[in-house]
């Protein structure tokens, strides 16, 4: 366990009475709500300096509303400091009165837009939404891509034709327990480290990067390879990790991976890195 206080770069607060969320209906265990108070209950020895709210997909158009209860909820927890939020890149030019709303906020630092496997594969080159994605430069806001191991390739391009856009990439990949590493697949893992305007990775401390087992598997060796201990940050994805992890174990596992690195660059993935990507002054 670090010997300091932590940033979690990546933390999901909900409460379904306030903003609907309707996948939570299948997943029974995740069904109420999540706060503050029971992610202190739940982190166990490891210390919070400071954590980031990740928008939690709630229900078609009340984005703007989840990120005004995250800066509600931010008046009375001072460790939340910054937000990611949703942000309908869909529209194309037009979500620029909206990403203008959401800039006004003065702790959302970052957007994201998932798209969904299969029926939404075709948002990655559609032209609206790429000039959608590069408004974020304007507003000085950062997108943030969760990707499943199989849209690697399609997430490059976007990537490399947005070069004004900031990204993080989100977990590795969430389905990375699923896919082998050395399929081609993530061979684009590197094209996106490549890329100076990829200034961050996500490392989970749960199921999508870290399986039940005390080793290390190579997909998260292989991100710490290629983006180092300047572009990694520690990420809970808390509480999507609790039916499989405890939070203090996750980040224990997390440490163990990176043993042989210096006290400086282990505090750079557990605290430096995210307080530069979200703008924690």
């Amino acid at each position: 366990m670090p010997n300091f206080p932590i940033v979690d770069s990546h933390v999901h607060f909900w409460d379904d009475g306030v903003n609907q969320v309707s996948w939570l209906r299948a997943h029974p265990a995740l069904d109420r709500p999540f706060g503050a108070q029971a992610l202190d209950d739940d982190r166990g020895d490891a210390a919070l300096e400071a954590f980031v709210f990740v928008e939690a997909d709630v229900d078609a158009g009340l984005y703007l509303k989840e990120a005004a209860w995250a800066a509600q909820l931010a008046e009375a927890e001072p460790r939340l400091r910054a937000v990611v939020a949703h942000a309908p890149l869909e529209y194309g030019g037009a979500v620029g009165s909206e990403l203008e709303k959401l800039a006004a906020q003065p702790l959302v630092r970052g957007v994201r837009r998932v798209i969904g496997r299969g029926r939404e594969d075709g948002l990655w080159q559609d032209a609206g939404f790429r000039e959608a994605a590069r408004l974020l430069a304007r507003f000085d806001l950062h997108f943030e891509l969760r990707l499943d191991h199989d849209q690697l390739a399609a997430a490059v391009d976007l990537v490399a034709a947005c070069p004004e856009v900031r990204f993080v990439l989100d977990h590795v990949a969430v389905t990375a327990t699923e896919a082998d590493p050395r399929a081609p697949s993530w061979d684009h893992l590197a094209d996106l480290a490549a890329m100076e305007h990829v200034i961050a990775c996500k490392l989970a401390g749960g199921a999508t990067v870290l399986d039940a087992t005390d080793t290390a598997p190579p997909y998260l060796e292989r991100a710490l390879e290629l983006f180092g201990p300047e572009r990694v940050m520690f990420a809970s994805h808390w509480p999507l990790s609790r039916p499989v992890i405890g939070y203090a174990e996750g980040v224990a596992r997390v440490e163990r991976a990176v043993a042989d690195w210096s006290a400086a660059d282990r505090r750079r993935l557990f605290v430096d890195n995210a307080e530069r990507v979200y703008r924690l002054d």
